[in-house]
């Protein structure tokens, strides 16, 4: 979790460009510039709790599930240094958050154990909630950083983003929305 230098205060959700009114990033760029720019104000901190930031951003989700058209979509980024420590409620929030135009990409930084986060990546199985509700869909991605640390940019980007056009897919043709600028068949 992160220790929000400037309010010296843990903060598990907080807005990475310090602009609560506006917390959105344009693009890949604009995530990179905001996590760039944070970082010198930040300090990694426990505990390190993910269901409420899912949760948050599962509420924006939400109020898209009525358009008639694939036309919102959100993309949770979690940069992480270490376990968590709400897996039974991080594990129920995205179970609810698999039926919601959402996905949820963590990065893991540092050397710690990350079998936490390899778990979250449905790849293998369906995940469940404590209450063994399954997961709508597999929306989580995890990419251990250090296994690019080395490897060029392009490379983590890619594995970043590997599942995220099949998960936004999905989920539109599960509600059978077509594109916004799609044309009739």
């Amino acid at each position: 979790m992160l220790l929000h230098v400037f309010y010296f205060q843990v903060s598990h959700e907080f807005a990475i460009n310090f602009n609560p009114t506006n917390p959105f990033c344009s693009g890949v760029e604009g995530i990179a510039q905001a996590y760039s720019s944070c970082l010198p104000h930040i300090r990694f901190y426990g505990p390190t709790n993910f269901s409420p930031i899912i949760n948050h951003v599962a509420r924006f989700a939400s109020q898209a599930v009525q358009q008639e058209v694939a036309a919102q979509y959100f993309i949770l980024l979690i940069i992480t240094d270490g376990v968590i420590s709400d897996m039974d409620e991080t594990r129920h929030a995205i179970v609810q958050a698999s039926k919601l135009p959402m996905s949820i990409i963590i990065v893991g930084v540092g050397n710690a154990d990350f079998a936490a986060m390899e778990f979250l990546d449905g790849d293998n199985r369906i995940l469940r909630s404590y209450t063994g509700e399954e997961a709508a869909r597999d929306i989580v991605q995890f990419v251990p950083f250090r296994e690019f640390r080395n490897a060029p940019k392009e490379t983590l980007a890619k594995s970043v983003l590997a599942e995220l056009p099949q998960q936004v897919t999905q989920y539109f043709k599960q509600r059978n929305l077509a594109p916004i600028n799609s044309e009739p068949a």
